[in-house]
């Protein structure tokens, strides 16, 4: 272990006599200033070696550690006297090179806890061998190991700091280690080192590791670590194959990660030339390897100062069991970042018997559950209840690792050949077996996903014969046609359950839910259609079939309609089915096909007029605008409704109203847009409406036809429209007549216009007879500049023209009486009412110089030589 060392000779002397003068302190002294310090130093790096920098301080001569001879510390004597090589086999020198550094034999490699911290209080550096490493100082030539321990007795000067003790060993202490003694001491638990790296095994591993038990010890093994030796993976897997496993015997302590000071100074700096990041990446996988293989977290065993420099303050590894080092001191001092409190202390490297002494931070019940990994803890309870599925689950096969724990929220697993048991205290033991529905979870981030823990295990033969399973926050569904999908808590879950989930409309999940749509929605696809979500209008089911498609070419909820806000509702006449949405409907009939209605004045009138209840039916296209003055209409079955901003929204029904409509041009014709809706019930059982430029009128008798604005329409209902004597059109309004004038025919006669004149009304009888009779306008009588008039002498009538009368009387008929000499006469005779009476004829002229005409009571002659005569 190393410290923070100060820059200058005198701060090194001054922590070296804290450090050697502290642990021999006796028990009613204090001890010496702990080895801790808080002064900052560069960390030192190693020799010069294959480029690497050299050293901050220069290395004193004589103090390298050799690289290339037979190294120090990794022999022992065995009980006869005699030497033998410690390693259980001769693995040949490497002869690649790791980090850049010449790599070394396993003989070079022997490092015991608290190595760098015992390197630091000899040499002031982590990096020098201490001088009973080095081969020079053996005088058994062991090449720098240490004298194996024959025992010996206690030291009473040596202080403790009480409660339950411990010790840790390794190849230094030789086979035969003074158990007893070390147990009489107070010694109640004991770590023996096992291997380092991924190539050297401590000989004296079993009988160490045996030793310690038959004296009442609990027990267990540690692994120092090399980190740029090899991976994590192999050093872990090395370590559980040479005696670093763990079992629920309530004597085995969970296995211990030594990772702290480099003592090899060929291998690099302190931190073996590795970054923080680094460095916590190798811990994290040796942990979960161990975890993997042991079923427990293995204890770390590190100092504060070695720790926050080379992992870089790294609080990932809080909840593991903490060894920590700190010398010639009354307490453990500050606790390595991630942790607040140690488990087991390491107060010294030169206690009594043998080996470094610990302490356990509690009492000897603690202990023993920390070595069960206690009965009540979660991982035991996860252990029983993962034992007891297994028990009656043999389709698992066989073990792949042991019961791993520290998952989130507490949970662990044990891994089988055909998947895994996991664990919460939340949900239980649960199989999640090998397949698809497996990987989907994993997919998922597994626990730490959007699912959770599985609930419940994989429920096969459901329809079309899938599987799914439960967990704390969905479902995973499978099928052969749609494979593996979650189906996550939340509403849109919740809609799928309610519709059926598998067994309803929507079938199996095709995909996972997005989120991220408009408006912060979200979306879910299955086997027949999707579930949409939006905050607004909730999950709702667009199930597969023709609105589903409508919907989706109208761009779904990107589109003019946004979320749908309720399900598609069937059962509606024609078969028809339709949505609502946000903003309008879709409605389906199978006479019709699916069709928008959006919101807007035409939906508002359509669902007025009782939508497809109603005279219109079913849509029959979508909503279209861009029409004249910016207009929109929509077809029906039965009609159409049309808007305008001028108009609003009026319906045009099926009828012949319409047909005549659409047969002028609509609303690009001079009627323009309805302004109201068809009125029927009008005399004779007609009907009518009325638009921007004038109305159509329809009866049985007349058919339909339109009364278009101008003088004709005004005349026409100022007499009283269909309920005057006109009666109904029986043609549209014609123009183009002599001088551009205008007529339209009416049952009950005729309007005539001209500019002239104006609108005059011919009606039906003997004078309008008499008046086409003559060629009407395009006679000498021209148009009419009068209504006809009546109630005259006898109850006749009479109406004027352009270029005369036509007087009637039931004795006499209708007379015309042109313009000239004959007409001015008469009437200065009073005409009907002077003594002539009504004309009998009309005027009649024999030459251009001679004309006469017949009344009641005499004839008027005219000649320009005569004038006008009365015989």
């Amino acid at each position: 272990m190393t410290t923070r060392r100060t820059s200058t000779l005198t701060g090194v002397a001054l922590l070296l006599a804290a450090i050697l003068i502290g642990p021999v302190t006796p028990v009613s002294m204090s001890p010496a200033l702990a080895t801790e310090t808080t002064d900052t130093a560069t960390p030192q790096v190693a020799p010069t070696a294959k480029g690497l920098p050299a050293t901050v301080a220069e290395t004193p001569a004589g103090d390298e550690a050799p690289v290339d001879e037979t190294p120090a510390g990794d022999e022992a004597p065995v009980d006869d006297g005699t030497v033998t090589d410690r390693k259980v086999s001769d693995p040949p020198k490497e002869e690649t090179e790791q980090q850049g550094l010449p790599a070394m034999v396993p003989e070079e490699r022997n490092a015991s806890m608290g190595q760098g911290l015992a390197r630091i209080a000899e040499t002031g550096d982590p990096q020098i061998p201490r001088a009973e490493e080095s081969r020079d100082n053996r005088p058994d030539g062991m090449k720098g190991a240490e004298s194996p321990s024959g025992g010996g007795s206690a030291a009473t000067s040596y202080w403790n700091p009480g409660g339950v003790l411990g010790v840790d060993v390794s190849s230094h202490q030789g086979r035969f280690v003074n158990w007893s003694s070390a147990w009489a001491y107070g010694a109640r638990f004991a770590y023996v080192k096992a291997t380092e790296n991924n190539d050297y095994i401590n000989p004296y591993f079993s009988d160490q590791y045996a030793g310690s038990a038959d004296s009442g010890m609990y027990r267990g093994a540690y692994h120092f670590a090399l980190p740029n030796m090899s991976s994590a993976s192999e050093q872990a897997e090395f370590f559980v194959r040479n005696g670093g496993g763990w079992s629920a015997d309530g004597r085995t302590l969970p296995p211990l990660l030594d990772v702290e000071f480099n003592p090899y100074p060929s291998l690099g700096n302190t931190c073996y030339n590795m970054t923080p990041p680094q460095m916590v990446a190798w811990i994290s996988e040796f942990s979960q390897r161990m975890q993997e293989l042991t079923g427990r977290k293995p204890m770390i065993y590190t100092a504060a100062s070695w720790w926050n420099q080379c992992t870089g303050n790294s609080t990932a590894f809080g909840d593991h069991a903490l060894h920590v080092a700190r010398y010639g001191t009354t307490t453990p001092g500050t606790m390595p970042t991630g942790w607040t409190r140690q488990d087991v202390w390491q107060y010294t490297d030169s206690g009594p018997v043998i080996g470094d002494w610990n302490q356990w931070n509690g009492d000897l019940a603690s202990l023993d559950a920390f070595a069960r990994n206690n009965t009540n803890s979660p991982d035991a309870r996860a252990a029983a209840a993962i034992a007891a599925v297994v028990s009656s689950a043999p389709q698992l096969g066989a073990v792949q690792s042991g019961v791993v724990c520290g998952l989130v929220d507490g949970g662990c697993y044990q891994g089988f050949t055909n998947g895994a048991v996991i664990w919460s205290s939340g949900t239980g033991a649960v199989i999640s077996s090998n397949g698809a529905i497996r990987n989907a979870w994993m997919g998922a981030g597994a626990q730490n996903g959007v699912l959770g823990y599985p609930k419940a295990a994989q429920v096969c033969g459901i329809r079309d014969g899938g599987c799914y399973q439960s967990f704390q926050k969905g479902e995973v569904f499978w099928s052969t046609a749609s494979g593996a999908h979650i189906s996550k808590a939340g509403v849109i879950r919740t809609a799928y359950r309610a519709a059926g989930a598998e067994n309803g409309a929507l079938g199996f999940p095709i995909g996972a839910e997005a989120c991220g749509l408009r408006n912060g929605g979200c979306y879910q696809a299955f086997q027949r259609g999707e579930i949409l979500w939006s905050p607004t209008t909730g999950a709702q089911i667009s199930k597969a079939g023709v609105i589903r498609t409508a919907y989706r070419a109208a761009g779904a909820e990107n589109g003019i309609l946004g979320y749908p806000v309720t399900a598609e509702t069937c059962g509606l006449k024609l078969e028809g089915c339709y949505q609502a949405y946000q903003n309008g409907e879709i409605l389906y009939s199978s006479k019709t096909g699916a069709h928008i209605s959006r919101a807007g004045a035409i939906r508002d009138l359509y669902r007025s007029s009782r939508a497809e209840n109603g005279v219109l039916g079913f849509p029959a296209g979508k909503e279209t605008c861009g029409l004249r003055s910016g207009g929109c209409y929509q077809s029906f079955q039965g009609g159409e409704i049309i808007w305008s901003a001028a108009t609003g929204a009026r319906i045009t029904y099926n009828s012949p109203i319409r047909t005549t409509y659409r047969a002028a041009g609509a609303e690009n014709s001079l009627l323009g847009y309805p302004v109201n809706a068809q009125i029927c019930g009008i005399r004779d059982g007609g009907c009518y409406q009325s638009f921007q430029g004038g109305e159509i009128f329809w009866s049985a008798a007349s058919g339909a036809n339109i009364s278009r604005q101008g003088g004709i329409r005004n005349l026409y209902r100022s007499i009283g429209a269909e309920n005057g004597r006109l009666g109904f059109p029986l043609t549209a309004e014609i123009c183009g007549l002599k001088n551009g004038g205008c007529y339209q025919s009416f049952q009950g006669g005729e309007i005539l216009w001209s500019a002239a004149t104006g609108a005059k009304l011919v009606t039906t009888g003997s004078i309008r007879t008499a008046y086409r009779g003559a060629g009407a306008e395009n006679s000498a009588l021209g148009y009419p500049r009068v209504n006809e008039i009546c109630g005259i002498r006898d109850n006749g009538c009479y109406q004027s023209f352009q270029g005369g009368e036509i007087l009637w009387s039931s004795k006499t008929g209708a007379r015309i009486t042109a313009n000239g000499p004959i007409r001015t006469t008469y009437r200065q005779s009073g005409a009907e009412n002077g003594t002539l009476g009504y004309p009998t004829t009309n005027q009649t002229c024999t030459t251009s110089t001679r004309c006469t005409q017949t009344f009641q009571r005499g004839t008027l002659t005219w000649t320009p030589t005569t004038g006008v005569k009365r015989t």
